[in-house]
């Protein structure tokens, strides 16, 4: 399983006792929001996508969606989200529990500017009754990203309001 991937990567960091599990469903960002008791946006959820035949995660704010103007001016290419069964085989993850940690080699991982605003996150752990509660420096530490990109929406609109 998945989630014992992750236990076993943050263990190496010393930090297993960090990775939450709930007795319900963490599965969508909502859910995962009433299961930490925390607002929406902060739950960082992992989009994945094929890029030409190279997958990719992004990880974003809750409240972001994928800007597909953005997405193609940067990648060069349409949005193409895996199906759940690419994502399992690529990626090593499944729906729900999808996170930038202990993934397959071959995955790169970008960091979305959505997520810069807050002091901690919520990413999810390999399941889809999992988290973990990382500052931004660790996000950027833990999953191995490449690179910050911009390509989420909606966002912007939530903070400035």
């Amino acid at each position: 399983m998945s989630i014992d991937r992750v236990k076993a990567y943050f263990a190496q960091q010393g930090m297993a006792d960090r990775v939450r599990e709930f007795e319900v469903s963490s599965a969508t960002v909502e859910l995962a929001a009433a299961a930490l008791g925390c607002e929406e946006c902060r739950i960082a959820k992992t989009l994945s996508f094929l890029v030409g035949d190279r997958p990719i995660l992004i990880v974003t704010a809750g409240d972001a969606k994928v800007d597909n103007s953005r997405y193609k001016g940067y990648f060069g290419t349409k949005a193409k989200m895996l199906t759940p069964e690419q994502l399992v085989l690529l990626v090593g993850h499944a729906v729900g529990g999808v996170c930038p940690f202990a993934v397959n080699a071959g995955v790169t991982v970008y960091l979305d500017a959505s997520l810069k605003r807050f002091e901690t996150v919520f990413p999810a752990c390999g399941s889809s009754n999992s988290a973990i509660e990382l500052t931004i420096d660790e996000l950027e530490k833990y999953s191995g990203y490449e690179d910050w990109i911009d390509v989420c929406k909606g966002w912007r609109e939530q903070e400035e309001g």
